[in-house]
């Protein structure tokens, strides 16, 4: 979900697709860094004695300020209105030029049924205190952090799409609908 956010917004900020369609946004998730959780791993297989552990930050975002970030990693600044299936985020203001097919007033995202999952969990949350406790471990990049790694990449991989498209090199680009 996080990878559709960013690239969703990131083809919007350049022109490629028209708005992010998404289902629960208000769903609750214990996003991590794969860095981290593979330095947790690695400390793992360091010990003795096996055991097991859980790998998780021990911290909860919504998919909303997931959302949030991203936009403001683009230089936007959404406004989100409605309720249920008519919630949309609308673009309120725009800083910097990152994305330049986007203009104040735009809807951007609007939520769709075809998203919500049958068993949908409205909460995940794992709890890496044994891991602290007994590894020392502490998760280092922060989920902003890792959001605005991902924006970065996406925001260039959608630059570079239009550009081949611009000068009639028209490449699949993944488009998140």
């Amino acid at each position: 979900m996080t990878r559709k956010i960013t690239r969703g917004l990131a083809n919007i900020a350049i022109g490629l697709e028209q708005c992010l369609y998404m289902g629960n946004i208000d769903s609750l998730r214990d996003w991590g860094h794969a860095k981290d959780y593979v330095r947790m791993q690695w400390m793992m297989l360091q010990q003795d004695t096996p055991e097991d552990f859980v790998i998780a930050t021990g911290m909860q975002y919504s998919v909303r300020e997931f959302i949030n970030w991203t936009a403001r990693e683009l230089g936007l600044t959404l406004e989100f209105t409605g309720e249920g299936l008519d919630e949309v985020a609308t673009v309120i203001a725009i800083d910097g030029d990152k994305a330049p097919a986007v203009k104040p007033g735009d809807v951007i995202m609007r939520i769709d049924p075809r998203y919500f999952r049958p068993a949908e969990v409205d909460t995940l949350l794992g709890d890496p205190t044994k891991a602290k406790e007994k590894l020392g471990w502490e998760p280092e990049i922060t989920a902003q952090d890792m959001c605005a790694e991902m924006v970065a990449d996406d925001l260039k991989a959608a630059r570079r799409s239009a550009l081949l498209d611009e000068h009639g090199l028209s490449v699949p680009v993944a488009l998140e609908d």
